[in-house]
């Protein structure tokens, strides 16, 4: 039942109703494991790093969700392990306060199984996200079987998401798909390219610019090599042609000898062709 729906329905007390105050503290129980938390965090980090540009959403994990101004626990009190509403402003909240947002809910939800929740997940949980929260797309998955299982809304009931090729799931809202990568879940892109946490990015950046050095590195090395061969090339040159020079210059003395002994011949009244 939406907040909408519930005053509707309370005809006779309406003008009477008091809503809680909007800034409302998180109250949701410490996470099952330690597993848990490294899913939440790596959900968050790469999505905000992803989305960092964008001032249009926000994105959130183990955090209370209060929808109805009569704040009963057992009915109206939730808390997705993540969840990530569009449209709306990117700024810190103790909680998420559904009157308080425009009567925004989340536009996508993620449920991480537990052997305690896994039952309420699939089950309980599951109808509220589709008849009341009224999300669109809404995800499951356990970090230690990797059962992992999505759902789209279509005409007002949840039908399951066909798995691609590469066993990833496809979430309408957020326009990426949720896969299995090295055993927790990861955000991939319309062409299935790991979207990275800031970590990695950085990593990469870190490998290409190394990678770059390297290359600019031996480049340098290429080009003195090319520089040195050039060198001995053309101190060769300059061997070859000094080497040349000195033929010449002893041409040119066995011609000047010549020259001598045939104008001594020619004192002696001796023909040179004789000789």
């Amino acid at each position: 039942m939406t907040i909408a729906q519930e005053l509707d329905s309370q005809e006779g007390i309406c003008q009477n109703v008091i809503f809680p105050p909007g800034d409302l503290y998180s109250d949701e129980p410490p996470l099952e494991s330690e597993l848990h938390l490294e899913q939440i965090i790596l959900l968050l980090k790469c999505l905000k790093w992803l989305w960092r540009d964008r001032n249009d959403f926000y994105v959130a994990g183990n955090l209370t969700i209060y929808y109805s101004p009569r704040q009963l626990k057992s009915e109206h009190f939730r808390g997705p392990d993540f969840f990530v509403v569009l449209g709306t402003e990117r700024k810190t909240r103790k909680s998420w306060v559904v009157w308080e947002e425009d009567g925004k809910y989340p536009n996508v939800i993620l449920e991480i199984l537990s052997q305690s929740t896994a039952k309420t997940d699939k089950d309980l949980k599951k109808k509220i996200y589709q008849d009341t929260f009224r999300t669109h797309d809404y995800f499951w998955f356990d970090p230690y079987t990797e059962e992992f299982a999505g759902f789209h809304l279509v005409d007002g009931e949840y039908q399951p998401l066909q798995a691609s090729e590469q066993g990833h799931l496809w979430s309408h809202q957020l326009g990426l798909y949720l896969g299995i990568y090295q055993g927790l879940l990861r955000f991939f892109t319309r062409d299935g390219q790991l979207v990275p946490t800031p970590e990695e990015t950085a990593e990469q950046a870190q490998e290409t610019a190394e990678e770059a050095q390297q290359k600019a590195e031996q480049a340098q090395q290429k080009a003195e090599q090319a520089q040195q061969k050039a060198e001995q090339a053309q101190q060769k040159a300059e061997q070859a042609e000094q080497k040349a020079e000195q033929a010449q210059q002893k041409a040119e003395q066995a011609e000047q000898k010549a020259e001598r002994l045939v104008a001594k011949l020619r004192e002696l009244n001796i023909d040179p062709e004789t000789i």
